[in-house]
């Protein structure tokens, strides 16, 4: 867990790293949407764990190899990146800054990376895919209500969004108990308990009051939950997905989508295995963030056996826990084929809007080169298992 008091972050250029973003993120939102942000399920052993895996192996550099020019880029999904690394998609954005998607998109575009809007955004998906030209995905949500499903999937395939990602880990909501406390809802819901930490961030309570009304624009034509009928995320996942989702629906959706197809919470072999078999583009192993079912494994713990089952048929993109550009090397080295993640760019989004994105992916990349040129590589196809060794 990152150190919660640093009193020296106080502005956007104090932050130098994750840890300090969150900081900065704490100081200037309201408790219940921090914790929303920070918090997970249970005793959040498996969020915790999540970023830990990493250490669990060390990083074996060459040198005298000539690292003048250090190319970071990766092909994933048929797309060419300048990194190799995925901004998930996130709900609920303009709850932690009032640009909200638009700040995470912008960033994404410029630093040339694949970035992925939630079925819950607060930002359309129309309007992502008129505005920003780089490549876009769709985490689908697969909910009870048949209507908003096929909705969801034209206004992607309007959008010319690239690729669509069905997750497959909220059959039922987790239990977050920190925003059970906080009594965390989307619209905010003001409580006794909560009433002084939005009075006391002002600058936050202004731009929710005064600026764009909040919504959730992709789902309010069929349900007002999240929009005009406050709910917690963990009631919203138990109440409106289908509980019914199968590999048969999956496949069918696949079918319909017609594109680039994505399963967002594969943890196992066997599943990983079913994926490949049914035509899926790339597995994203997952664990929700340690949002869903404590106690499971971090997706590094499991990337290695994923790997050698089915690296060779789809792609694996490593989400979660990672915090630094040496989490992204040891990921690659094992054979993923890029990483992703959700809060190493939301506690930036919350803390600076859109130059808080861009400053911490700029830290990012500046990690990777640096480490790569430390590892002795100039390409990331030249990172293997022979530079670890696990303890």
């Amino acid at each position: 867990m990152p150190t919660d008091f640093k009193p020296h972050v106080r502005r956007l250029e104090d932050c130098h790293n994750v840890s300090d973003f969150r900081a900065l993120a704490k100081r200037r939102l309201p408790f219940p949407v921090f914790h929303y942000i920070d918090g997970a399920a249970d005793d959040e052993l498996t969020k915790d764990r999540n970023t830990a895996a990493f250490d669990d192996v060390d990083l074996v550099p060459n040198v005298l190899v000539g690292v003048e020019r250090v190319d970071p880029s990766v092909t994933v999904l048929g797309k060419t990146t300048r990194l190799p690394l995925i901004l998930s998609p996130t709900a609920l954005q303009r709850l932690f800054h009032w640009q909200g998607e638009r700040a995470v998109a912008a960033a994404a575009e410029k630093f040339g990376l694949w970035f992925g809007i939630s079925s819950l955004a607060s930002v359309s998906i129309a309007e992502i895919g008129e505005r920003f030209a780089g490549p876009k995905m769709l985490q689908y949500y697969y909910h009870k209500d048949k209507g908003l499903n096929a909705a969801l999937l034209e206004m992607a395939r309007e959008a010319k969004f690239d690729a669509v990602t069905l997750t497959v880990d909220t059959i039922v909501g987790g239990n977050r108990e920190r925003c059970l406390r906080t009594g965390f809802t989307s619209p905010p819901k003001i409580t006794p308990a909560s009433a002084f930490s939005y009075a006391s961030k002002p600058r936050w309570a202004l731009d929710y009051l005064f600026r764009e009304k909040f919504s959730l624009p992709n789902l309010e034509a069929h349900v007002a939950a999240g929009t005009n009928v406050a709910t917690s995320i963990q009631s919203y996942f138990s109440q409106m997905l289908d509980q019914s989702l199968d590999w048969a629906a999956a496949e069918k959706l696949r079918r319909d989508w017609g594109g680039k197809f994505v399963l967002k919470g594969v943890m196992s072999v066997g599943d990983a295995r079913r994926a490949a078999d049914m035509g899926c583009d790339a597995i994203m192993i997952s664990n929700h963030g340690g949002r869903q079912l404590d106690g499971a494994r971090a997706p590094f713990d499991q990337l290695a056996e994923i790997v050698d089952a089915v690296g060779d048929r789809v792609e694996v993109i490593l989400d979660g826990g990672v915090r630094r550009g040496t989490h992204v090397l040891k990921a690659l080295s094992l054979g993923a084929k890029a990483v992703s993640g959700g809060r190493l760019y939301l506690y930036a989004l919350a803390a600076a809007g859109q130059g808080g994105v861009e400053r911490a992916l700029a830290i990012l990349e500046a990690e990777i080169v640096r480490d790569m040129k430390l590892m002795g590589v100039t390409r990331i196809d030249q990172l293997g298992r022979e530079n670890l060794r696990f303890r």
